[in-house]
């Protein structure tokens, strides 16, 4: 397959999935961002736990 060949299939490709590709509502918008946030305050309860543990074992 040539450098040609391979950008047009890219660039068709590419075509289709931005046309069914659309903008999120507001209500998915808003559980997106809140399982984001979730997922943020989770790993930084696991680091300050972490964190209290190997202070509380001396390291």
């Amino acid at each position: 397959m040539t450098f040609q060949e391979s950008f047009d299939k890219f660039t068709k490709e590419s075509k289709r999935v931005l046309k069914v590709a659309r903008k999120p509502d507001s209500e998915e918008y808003f559980n997106f961002a809140k399982v984001t946030g979730i997922g943020i305050i989770l790993i930084g309860v696991i680091g300050f736990i972490i964190v209290i543990i190997g202070q509380l074992i001396g390291l």
